[in-house]
């Protein structure tokens, strides 16, 4: 598989973060993480574990096809 072809996961983490009212920070603090580790997963340039993602999945009430996807 080339990079060309490489899958990327992409999400709705801010669109839902704003839909729960939430500051990333805030969505930070729920989750045990950094508010710039938010804002990374949010620009798609940090991709979460599978424990973080469970946890964002919970904190915004998303399953996880809701909050990622691939293109």
């Amino acid at each position: 598989m080339t990079k060309k072809d490489a899958l990327v996961l992409h999400n709705t983490m801010k669109l839902s973060r704003l839909q729960k009212n939430l500051s990333q920070t805030q969505l930070a603090e729920i989750v045990g993480v950094s508010r710039q580790t938010i804002s990374n997963i949010e620009n798609e340039e940090f991709y979460p574990s599978a424990k973080l993602s469970f946890l964002l999945c919970l904190a915004l009430d998303k399953k996880f096809e809701e909050l990622f996807y691939f293109d």
